[in-house]
């Protein structure tokens, strides 16, 4: 049975409409060629494990999703892309991924990179990606924080990666009755000092 992470579930559930099969295929295909990969969440992203090392992770965003092997210039080449995360470019459909077969291939070479101690190298200063900066606070947010001083101290406690995850979630509210919604649950929860996928994250 594949080692399945809850947590996942939730962010391909919560991710846009047309990154919903792309991302359950990947992990599809994740299980497929790797029957021993575990998932989990790292950097806030889908990953899929290898007896402890990362084979590749997943993200969606507003327009696209972005797909990487951790040892991708071992795996593809030096192909990193310029226009998103990883090897592929920004994924906006099943087609814009390479056949089955060929993610199986980098799946398996993956694997056995892993079984023979295949290291990422770390990268020089140059080359290094820049952490990205603290999210922006919508003036909507920005607003509520004034009237509920309990969330707004939540909410600074909270590492970045999980306040982006608040206020990418309320952004990506289609309508206002959504947006007004997700705020009322993301004070409640931010006053409590638990992130957005507190439910998912194991104890």
């Amino acid at each position: 049975m594949p080692k399945s992470d809850p947590r996942i579930d939730a962010k391909i559930k919560s991710s846009p409409g047309f990154a919903r099969p792309i991302l359950a295929h990947l992990r599809s295909l994740a299980h497929k060629g790797c029957p021993e990969a575990e998932e989990t969440l790292k950097w806030g992203m889908p990953h899929f494990t290898y007896h402890g090392s990362i084979l590749f992770g997943m993200g969606s965003f507003k327009a696209h999703i972005a797909m990487g092997f951790w040892l991708g210039h071992l795996i593809v080449g030096d192909k990193a892309s310029e226009a998103a995360m990883g090897q592929f470019g920004r994924i906006t459909s099943l087609r814009d991924l390479p056949p089955d077969k060929v993610i199986l291939g980098f799946i398996k070479k993956a694997m056995a990179l892993i079984d023979q101690g295949a290291k990422n190298p770390t990268r020089s200063p140059e080359t290094r990606a820049k952490p990205k900066p603290p999210p922006k606070v919508p003036a909507f947010l920005q607003a509520a924080f004034r009237r509920d001083a309990a969330a707004a101290a939540g909410f600074k406690g909270l590492p970045p990666g999980k306040r982006r995850e608040y206020v990418e979630w309320l952004a990506e509210a289609k309508t206002e009755a959504t947006r007004e919604k997700r705020l009322a649950q993301a004070l409640e929860w931010m006053a409590e000092g638990k992130g957005r996928n507190w439910k998912y994250e194991k104890k």
